[in-house]
């Protein structure tokens, strides 16, 4: 097995190869890939110039709604990145695109969320109502909510009960960072949730749901062969790849472990230790195939 590899699906090194050389688009997760918290890791400007001179695209995708799209420009411009609207894409946005497509009545909605993701419904046509048992919303929207009060979830828990539309925006159960802290996640916010109702989501948004990636296969005209997923998580970032039929690459440099990824069923197809092994698998596989 290569060095650059830690574990893989692919039965040689040939076949390896062929499968990176064969990508023309990388979509990345954020937090805990290219960055941890507010820290850029210190390969992933190399990592990005390593794809463009390869002429691969590549998108930012994210589980966390807590930041607004706006936001995340200005985050990764903080650290250093430039990037467009049309590079990232969030939760949000999918929680958004999903309600205007399958529940186009629910325009009052009852969220747990920062007042950044609260913004991102709003400017599209959302109503954001306030903690009171006489303003009825059309469903409950639970997301990464930094802001959460008690009042706010037993508020939720309330109209949950009354068999309003329940959605989640993502079912990560903590957020990286860099800081001494446990960042508790809509995964589970949703838990003690399910503990007070009885009730789970009735649809979860982000990944690992495939159609997280469709609007970059769409846009691009690619197809799944040509684009490879990459992320710090098997319960998210892989097991989209797994259900979108694109390369899953782990990446050790956020939550997973070696020990996490030898135990996955299905495994990853690729595991590295960072971008900067992946970028060099994606160097050599340009100059050998």
């Amino acid at each position: 097995m290569d060095s650059k590899v830690l574990l893989t699906s692919f039965s040689g090194r040939k076949s390896l190869m062929k499968q990176i050389a064969m990508i023309k688009h990388v979509v990345l997760d954020m937090d805990g890939t290219i960055y941890k918290g507010n820290t850029l890791f210190p390969f992933t400007k190399e990592f990005l110039k390593k794809l463009t001179s390869k002429g691969i695209k590549y998108s930012f995708l994210t589980n966390n709604p807590s930041r607004s799209t706006d936001d995340y420009i200005k985050h990764l411009k903080e650290m250093g990145l430039t990037v467009t609207k049309n590079e990232i894409y969030t939760t949000a946005q999918a929680t958004i695109e999903y309600l205007i497509n399958h529940h186009p009545h629910v325009k009052k909605l009852f969220i747990l969320g920062t007042p950044s993701m609260i913004g991102e419904f709003e400017k599209e046509g959302f109503f954001s109502l306030p903690d009171d048992p006489d303003d009825e919303p059309d469903a409950v929207v639970v997301g990464f909510d930094k802001t959460l009060t008690y009042d706010r979830l037993s508020r939720a828990a309330w109209w949950i009960n009354n068999k309003k539309l329940y959605v989640a925006t993502n079912p990560d159960f903590v957020c990286p960072t860099d800081q001494p802290i446990t960042l508790v996640d809509c995964g589970s916010i949703c838990a003690a949730l399910e503990k007070a109702t009885g009730r789970k989501p009735d649809v979860v948004l982000g990944k690992p749901n495939p159609e997280m990636l469709d609007g970059i296969l769409m846009t691009n005209h690619l197809k799944p062969e040509q684009v490879a997923m990459v992320g710090d998580r098997i319960y998210t970032d892989i097991m989209m790849a797994q259900k979108a039929n694109v390369l899953g690459v782990l990446v050790l440099s956020g939550e997973a472990t070696l020990d996490n990824a030898k135990k996955a069923d299905p495994r990853p197809h690729i595991v590295v230790s960072d971008l900067d092994a992946l970028g060099e698998l994606i160097a050599e596989s340009h100059t050998i195939i």
